[in-house]
């Protein structure tokens, strides 16, 4: 491989990983991993179905069912059944809020600490930039999935 091989997907997939580190440092004092806290900070307790939570945290339905499992071991989250068979809810539960609740300083921690490090201007850019590339990629994707399935 040469210096000048640039790989966008390897870069991003570098950066995240870093991130979260960083992030599950803090976090694991209260025993979650960023996914997880993530995924708390993203339910309530009126409920969402799994694939419009799936496609919320821009993941596919198999790695979100893994990544609920111990949340609904721990009794954080419940599933239940939606109007049909094939349709399942995912819920918060009171104890899940309280997880999601006391898990909330460790993460300010860690934004602070990533703040910090990087200063706030290229923490802003970072978030613009991610933003407009899955503005720009997001309907690609959803392009080329519709053109597998058919």
């Amino acid at each position: 491989m040469t210096a000048s091989f640039r790989c966008t997907c390897f870069a991003l997939r570098k950066l995240t990983r870093t991130v979260s580190r960083l992030y599950d440092l803090h976090l694991a004092g209260v025993g979650l991993k960023t996914t997880q806290y993530s995924l708390l900070q993203n339910l309530d307790p009126a409920g969402v179905a799994m694939a419009e939570l799936a496609h919320k945290l821009g993941t596919d339905r198999t790695t979100l069912t893994r990544t609920l499992k111990p949340l609904i071991v721990a009794g954080w989250v419940m599933q239940t059944a939606g109007t049909d068979a094939r349709r399942r809810i995912v819920r918060i539960t009171d104890a899940g809020q309280e997880k999601r609740h006391s898990a909330a300083k460790a993460w300010r921690e860690a934004q602070t600490e990533l703040e910090l490090a990087l200063g706030l201007d290229l923490v802003h850019a970072l978030h613009s930039d991610v933003g407009a590339a899955l503005h720009e990629l997001n309907p690609l994707l959803e392009e080329k999935l519709h053109a597998a399935v058919e």
